[in-house]
């Protein structure tokens, strides 16, 4: 390690500990954590507050490493390897231990069980593992899908022949050259794993009870659709709960939003089109996605929440320990539904595994609406696609790509002064991180700084660095209390 990095801070994947503490479980947690997650680093012999190294004598190096490797060892079941190793930084000496992500999951402290002694990394803290995530944690080490498990439910060929006849008419009317559309059967629902067969009778999975709509086995499998006034969640404008099948839950969801979005008109060749603001198949993918790789095992219910100047998509359960952001962003993916996702992809609710990321982000780039923000939150994921204004003429013809203030021939005050604080945000005397955490304080002031964090996929420490710094050179200040207030540049 170099000391720059150790001086940025503890992360998810990285911890620092000047000695190792007579309460052994301080780290043993972490190492329970980072094995359930996507592994990490236990760095011993640097101050985790002030990040300096502290280093230890030549004479103690290998007492403390194998006293190290002993404890994980032997607290942790399953069974925990660490890597050991010693490391030189400034001329002194510390010890570096690697866990790497685990296969067996869930670990926990054996001394607590698994229910009491397992852990989790958030946005570089450890923390305890709830019920919920235990269970999530339970299915990813056995390479399981909740929607491919079996419930107790036995189903009629009536019943299975109703569903297989709507996901078919489902298909068709996606599918707009009718071509190649072939009816499902119930070989084929059992291939996908929508139905389970054990001896004469055929069992109903999770994921037969999802795409059928059973709200009484699932009532928090919904949909919760919103407009707020503003920028923030304290005014409904309008408000939704969809619930049903989870196909046409997509089909609802992205409707709400198309009836409170602005329309207009562009012309294509002779012809008007009718166009929204916002790229409308993005805006299903991100709908779609979300109720496709959502967890079923966690309580909670999607929302599609539309600002004045966003839409933003939550899911329940965060993002999988093997995916990054950076791995979705290039089109790569987990799927965390394999039924329901085999089941999308036949109606046409996803076109194709993977492309769907890329393809938002490429439209949003068409229209204009800048970088496309993904938040993994710990018990949830979100996706946010920014809104802006735009201009029609006398006609009522619209360009998606081009604002209300790039088309108008004069501006504004307020118009000359937001332009004025863009490009004082993005002079050339602030580093491309300084201006990264600029333009977000400036887009959205009530920010905290835990979502700062997020969505610049940095640790906090790193954010109270820099905000720290903007108020020391006068150009940053806090109005309000730290929960309800809100920052105001001063550039």
């Amino acid at each position: 390690m170099t000391l720059d990095a150790i001086r940025m801070g503890e992360h998810e994947t990285i911890e620092y500990k000047k000695d190792i503490p007579a309460e052994k479980e301080k780290f043993l947690k972490t190492a329970v954590a980072f094995a359930n997650g996507n592994g990490g680093k236990l760095v011993f012999g640097v101050q985790d507050t002030t990040w300096d190294v502290i280093g230890f004598p030549n004479e103690e190096l290998f007492v403390k490493m194998d006293a190290i490797t002993n404890s994980i060892y032997d607290s942790c079941t399953p069974k925990i390897v660490p890597q050991v190793e010693i490391q030189e930084v400034e001329g002194k000496h510390i010890i570096v231990a690697t866990i790497h992500p685990g296969m067996e999951k869930p670990y926990y402290l054996t001394s607590q069980g698994m229910m009491d002694g397992t852990y989790i990394r958030i946005s570089g803290t450890t923390r305890k593992a709830d019920p919920q995530t235990i269970q999530e944690l339970c299915l990813d080490g056995s390479n399981r899908s909740f929607d491919q498990m079996r419930t107790g439910v036995v189903v009629s060929d009536q019943r299975i022949r109703k569903l297989c006849n709507r996901m078919y008419q489902h298909a068709l009317s996606n599918d707009l050259g009718k071509t190649g559309i072939r009816k499902i059967t119930k070989n084929q629902m059992l291939s996908w794993k929508l139905l389970v067969a054990e001896g004469n009778d055929l069992y109903a999975t999770n994921g037969f009870l999802l795409l059928e709509g059973d709200e009484k086995a699932f009532p928090e499998a919904c949909i919760q659709c919103a407009e707020f006034k503003g920028t923030d969640r304290s005014v409904f404008l309008d408000r939704k709960e969809i619930n049903g099948p989870l196909d046409v839950q997509v089909e609802d969801a992205t409707n709400f939003v198309m009836q409170h979005i602005r329309m207009g008109s562009r012309i294509d060749g002779v012809y008007r089109k009718d166009i929204y603001e916002l790229p409308i198949d993005s805006v299903r993918e991100m709908i779609a996605n979300a109720v496709c790789h959502r967890s079923y095992v966690r309580h909670g219910k999607i929302q599609v929440a539309l600002y004045e100047n966003r839409l933003e998509v939550t899911s329940p359960g965060r993002l999988s320990d093997e995916l990054s952001i950076e791995d979705l962003k290039k089109g790569n993916s987990l799927i965390r539904n394999k039924a329901i996702a085999t089941a999308f992809a036949y109606m046409h609710v996803i076109e194709s595994w993977g492309t769907g990321i890329p393809r938002i982000m490429q439209e949003a780039k068409d229209y204009g609406l800048g970088e496309v923000q993904f938040d993994n939150m710990g018990v949830s994921f979100r996706i946010t696609l920014a809104r802006k204004p735009f201009a029609t003429d006398q006609y009522g013809v619209v360009n998606p790509t081009q604002s209300t203030q790039s088309t108008q021939s004069t501006q504004s005050t307020q118009s000359t002064q937001s332009s004025q604080s863009t490009q004082s945000t993005q002079s050339s005397q602030f580093s491309q991180e300084e201006r990264q955490i600029l333009e977000l304080l400036k887009n959205e002031p009530e920010i905290g700084q835990s979502q700062i964090a997020c969505r610049l996929q940095w640790n906090v420490n790193k954010v109270k660095y820099y905000l720290h710094k903007f108020r020391l050179k006068g150009i940053l200040q806090r109005t309000g209390t730290n929960r309800q207030g809100s920052w105001v540049l001063t550039l």
